[in-house]
Order: C-alpha cells, then structure tokens, then sequence
C-alpha cells in the first residue's frame, strides 16, 4: 500500500477542526445555562504565559492550512488574527474547513521531498514528510488538545470522544 501524505494531513485537520466547532457549541451551552457570556471562554487560558483559547484556535487553523499549503506548493488563505468573538472564530473556523476541502489525494502526490519553511527557521527548510512528522501534527494537535483544556478547565462538559469522535469499527 503506498502512503500518500493527504491521508495524515487533510482527513486529520479536517475532523478536529469540526470538533473544536463542537467543542465551542458546548461551550456556549454551558455557558448559557450557568448564566454567563460564552465569550468569556475566548480569553481564558491554563496559566498566564499561555494562549488563551481564541489563540489556541487560531494556532490549529494556522498549522492546518499552512501545513497543507507548504506540502503542496498552494497558496494558503491570510488570516490576520483579528478575530475577537464566537461568531468571529467560528467563521474562521468554517475558512479553513472550506480551504482544506479544495485538497485531494493527488495534490499531495510526490510532496514528501517538498522543501517546506517558516520565517522562524531563519533560511533553513524541512523536507514535506518531515514537516508533518516533525512539526505540523504535534503543533496542530497541540493547540487542539490545549482548547480543549481550556474549555474543560473552565467546566465545559467535554469527555474523551468529544476529542476521539470519529473511529471507524468494522466487524
């Protein structure tokens, strides 16, 4: 069976991406129902030198769509970082949703030796394979795994398959 690097990156992004939506439409229910503004979430944060959760979202959107664009050689969608509501992130959210939905598994055909760089290397590059290896997974799901904790820190409702969501049994 050959690899093809779509199916570590775009299926992967693709579905936590919708949980975080989920993630954040419990947050508002919970919110609602102890009797506060949802978007008191946006700002909350583990410990004071951490993101707080807006930027952790927009920390997975950026690994997501970057991670993509550089393995592929495509133009990824700007996103300043200027969103500061729920209705604001979430249509970031649905953005790179879309954006990671142009991908097929032909894009990513022969990537693995692409040359992949961010300014923070200072002139220096990674092989594509070695990016999502490397890098774009553990940063991706690192700001995923870290909004969810914000959200359950601050008593969000979420257990282990609001993260997991998608394993597909066969018999």
């Amino acid at each position: 069976m050959t690899t093809n690097l779509y199916d570590a990156t775009i299926p992967v992004f693709t579905n936590m991406l919708h949980n975080i939506e989920r993630w954040l439409d419990k947050g508002v229910a919970y919110a609602t129902e102890r009797k506060f503004d949802p978007e008191v979430l946006l700002t909350s944060r583990l410990a004071p030198d951490q993101w707080p959760l807006l930027r952790q979202i927009q920390g997975a959107c950026d690994t997501a769509k970057w991670a993509a664009a550089k393995m592929t050689g495509k133009e990824g969608p700007a996103h300043p970082d200027t969103e500061k509501t729920l209705p604001e992130i979430r249509a970031r959210l649905e953005t790179v949703i879309a954006y990671l939905a142009t991908f097929s598994r032909e894009d990513f055909v022969g990537c693995e030796d692409r040359r992949c760089s961010h300014q923070w290397m200072q002139g220096k590059a990674v092989r594509a394979g070695d990016y999502l290896d490397q890098y774009a997974l553990q940063n991706f799901h690192f700001h995923c795994t870290t909004a969810y904790a914000i959200l359950r820190h601050n008593g969000v409702p979420l257990g282990k398959m609001d993260y997991i969501t998608q394993l597909n049994m066969i018999d």
